[in-house]
């Protein structure tokens, strides 16, 4: 079994790891170690939850070296303000025994005040790909002595519309730099910026869905309506003591708001609610209060099941089923990470029942039915959205898997360094699709 010694970091690094209690690298933190470490380029397929953050910034504080220059040398962009925090908590952790200063840049706070902090010098830099642009086109960050770039949550960044930033910052970087790409899912979006901007990246991959299913016992109810979720909710929690720390999923503000205030009827004070409409002191207060355990639950969008590392999440509750499939994996995989088990619920009503069938075909197991729990009132009452009775429609978008691969054939200039699972083709499965609609979509995303 390998371990962190075996890894020769430098002793105030492993004084650190030790510090955290941490023996063992996870299987992403072993796969990637050897090839950051040999300077070359490397594309990383694994979700949230696999020890990514470990995974790039233990091979990059062994190749550190300081010096006395006050512009960052390692630079790491990341989708979301919520997970700049959580990186520069992670750097600052590794690095308490070492001179290097990090500092985190987002938007969303007085850019003033960024810049006073950024003048004042820093070594690793962790930002978001908006604000890092607006500093850089302002002159204020300067990459002249910048080696390391780390680009984590890749597919995420570009699914919200930064593409252009991303290329922007790109174009500003000296070309001679290590780049560090970590991604949940191998997109053709994705798959064309690294052909546009990338040369013969290495890929390391975990399993498809970078969380070890076994670990998660999958629950589905058949609930036909929103105001039936909301009854089935109330009886799970009422009945089920083990559902302690609970992440309850929805797809957009409005339906989070609603759920909110229909739960803390029954359970006043006891659940938040995050979305992007709440402001970032109350998003982190309301995160930080639900990690210290004086929450039993948050009600949220997506937002919270990419990047946020939140601990002992007990059960992860679909209310909605997600619009794109692999966003159910990355949802459930707040749940059973490490060695912990854990619980993911779903309630699918009739109109949401093609989304449920193009999260089988990506787990390429069948989600089954539980009975639907005697005494929970089954409403006839329909919200808004409700009342169009059309079924959701969505693209499937699958490979096929063999093994634990988690990649398609990609062009000749990127072929992959598989050294985490045998290879695997692309396969489309084709739903209920709007072409039309995905391409506006996709011109609209582009345009931002």
């Amino acid at each position: 079994m390998t371990t962190f010694e075996q890894f020769n970091l430098p002793k105030s690094v492993q004084k650190a790891i030790d510090d955290l209690g941490f023996t063992t690298p996870t299987p992403i933190q072993e796969k990637t170690f050897s090839v950051i470490m040999s300077g070359r380029d490397m594309m990383g397929i694994a979700q949230t939850g696999t020890g990514k953050t470990f995974a790039y910034l233990l091979p990059l504080l062994k190749l550190y070296k300081f010096t006395p220059t006050h512009t960052p040398k390692i630079v790491i962009l990341v989708p979301t303000r919520e997970l700049v925090v959580q990186v520069v908590e992670e750097v600052e952790k590794l690095t308490k025994y070492m001179s290097a200063r990090t500092i985190g840049i987002f938007g969303g706070v007085n850019i003033n005040t960024q810049k006073t902090t950024v003048y004042q010098g820093c070594d690793i830099l962790v930002g978001t790909p908006g604000r890092v642009m607006d500093l850089t086109l302002d002159n204020v960050i300067r990459f002249e002595d910048m080696q390391k770039l780390v680009i984590d949550e890749f597919d995420e960044m570009l699914n919200l519309g930064f593409r252009t930033q991303l290329t922007a910052i790109l174009a500003m970087m000296p070309k001679k730099r290590q780049n560090i790409l970590f991604s949940a899912t191998m997109t053709d979006e994705v798959d064309k910026v690294l052909d546009d901007y990338f040369d013969y990246p290495e890929e390391v991959t975990l399993s498809p869905s970078g969380t070890p299913l076994e670990n998660i016992t999958q629950i589905t109810y058949n609930v036909p309506n929103f105001n039936t979720k909301i009854n089935l909710l109330k009886h799970l929690l009422q009945t089920n003591e083990d559902m302690s720390r609970v992440l309850v999923f929805v797809n957009n503000k409005k339906i989070s708001d609603m759920v909110h205030e229909s739960i803390e009827e029954d359970f006043e004070g006891q659940f938040g609610v995050i979305h992007s409409n709440k402001s970032q002191n109350y998003r982190l207060s309301t995160m930080a209060e639900f990690q210290e355990g004086n929450l039993r639950g948050i009600i949220t969008t997506d937002i919270m099941a990419r990047g946020l590392d939140i601990s002992n999440i007990t059960h992860v509750v679909n209310f909605e089923m997600p619009e794109l499939p692999e966003l159910y994996m990355h949802r459930i995989g707040r749940t059973g990470r490490a060695d912990a088990t854990g619980t993911a619920i779903s309630f699918v009503s009739p109109r949401e029942e093609e989304l449920k069938f193009a999260i089988e075909i990506l787990m390429e197991m069948e989600l089954d039915y539980e009975t639907f729990p005697e005494g929970v009132a089954i409403s006839d009452k329909l919200i808004g959205p409700e009342k169009d009775r059309q079924a959701f429609k969505v693209l499937i978008k699958t490979k096929k898997i063999e093994g634990d691969g988690a990649f398609h054939e990609k062009s000749k200039k990127n072929q992959k360094v598989n050294l985490g699972g045998p290879g695997v083709t692309k396969k489309k499965t084709h739903g209920s699709v709007n072409r039309n609609m995905l391409k506006n979509q996709a011109k609209k995303r582009k345009k931002k």
